[in-house]
């Protein structure tokens, strides 16, 4: 019996090394990330993204106007599924979770077609169907680059994509005081704790918020 289930896992294991595999696995993700892009919309709750991203959407919702989450979104979405065969790894953040969790809808929203986003089985479908696309996209480049290139200038663009993170800390403490005060003063303590602890302040500002917003909130 065990042996069985020995050899079950290894035909699994090897299943899923497989370069066929990869956009299945890709479409499984971004059918999730569409469809809590779905949640936000009709429900308000359920997108997978960070907050400033999410902001750029939900002011497109209020206003109407898309171009700053179809733009920065989709261009991140286009650089990762570039940047994924040439250092071997694609990153999730940026390319599924801000690309098509916000661009893609985004770019709908703008168009008028809502059906895909409002619609939860639509969402479904069509978030599958994109990561297909995306997963099908990077391994055709992989297949065709040439063995042992350099990855070049990706390396950079990652690192510098991690680096300006770092400065979403006081983005983050404007955000939580025009929210309440509350969550403002959270923010700020969170972020002058996590600085002393030599951390990124924005996970301070945000832990902060939540925490004394919540509290706040119990009491009122």
């Amino acid at each position: 019996m065990e042996k069985t289930t020995n050899n079950k896992m290894s035909k699994l294991a090897l299943w899923l090394l497989k370069d066929s595999t990869f956009p299945f696995l890709v479409g499984i993700a971004c059918a999730a990330l569409f469809a809590g892009t779905h949640m936000y919309v009709t429900h308000g709750i359920g997108a997978f993204n960070e907050i400033f991203v999410v902001q750029m959407l939900d002011e497109g919702l209020q206003g109407g106007d898309f171009v700053a989450a179809a733009g920065f979104a989709t261009g991140f979405l286009i650089a990762r599924v570039l940047e994924g065969p040439l250092v071997g790894l694609l990153d999730i953040g940026g390319s599924l979770m801000t690309g098509v969790g916000i661009g893609i809808p985004a770019v709908l929203l703008s168009t008028g077609i809502n059906a895909p986003v409002e619609n939860f089985s639509l969402s479904l479908i069509t978030g599958a169907a994109i990561g297909l696309i995306i997963g099908g996209i990077i391994i055709i480049i992989r297949k065709i680059m040439p063995q042992g290139i350099s990855a070049a200038g990706t390396g950079i663009m990652m690192g510098a994509g991690n680096a300006t993170g770092r400065f979403l800390g006081p983005l983050i403490i404007l955000s939580s005081i025009n929210y309440n005060v509350p969550a403002g003063i959270g923010a700020i303590t969170g972020a002058a704790i996590f600085y002393k602890m030599d951390r990124h302040i924005s996970g301070g500002a945000i832990i902060g918020a939540m925490v004394v917003a919540g509290i706040a909130q119990a009491f009122m």
